[in-house]
């Protein structure tokens, strides 16, 4: 089944596209991983399956989610996109980078077309990405776009800083 009202982005070396199904396992792996931690990972597998499912959901009302991220030979290399959750202060661009694809710059590439994706379609205002105080990788590249450290957030149970990135072009 196509899930056509996902926009598909192609960047340089990636893919940004609908989820799948078929991205189930290499979600639940990455849950079960302490690359997970910052995100509240070790969640049981209902919940991982709920959150595929919501990131469609979430597509459907708002017009925008988490992309599923392949590189051109079709590896599945993590998710990124903007949420807005019920307890989120605003619209997040967040990103969850699988292994295999750290240090690669593919989060940089993919959250800059998420990023102007979302200016483009829906709104012109900066989005805010919510980082964990430990999780220095996020946060340098939060910078690295040029997001700039905001204050400190509660967002269900954990504590965060809120790093707010440009507007996009009206």
């Amino acid at each position: 089944m196509t899930l056509s009202f996902i926009p598909e982005l192609r960047t340089e070396r990636l893919i940004l596209r609908a989820p799948r199904e078929t991205d189930f396992p290499a979600m639940l792996a990455f849950n079960d991983s302490p690359r997970a931690a910052f995100i509240g990972g070790g969640s049981p597998r209902q919940h991982v399956w709920r959150g595929l499912l919501a990131n469609i959901g979430l597509w459907a009302l708002r017009g925008y989610g988490f992309y599923s991220i392949d590189d051109h030979q079709g590896e599945f290399l993590g998710r990124i996109g903007v949420i807005c959750h019920d307890g989120w202060p605003e619209p997040e661009l967040a990103w969850h980078v699988y292994e295999q694809a750290e240090g690669k710059g593919y989060a940089y590439e993919a959250a800059q077309a998420a990023k102007a994706d979302y200016h483009a379609r829906i709104s012109p205002q900066p989005l805010i990405s919510l980082i964990d105080p430990a999780n220095h990788r996020s946060a340098a590249l939060a910078i690295r776009m040029g997001a700039k450290a905001e204050g400190d957030f509660h967002l269900a149970g954990h504590d965060c800083i809120i790093y707010r990135h440009t507007g996009g072009q009206p």
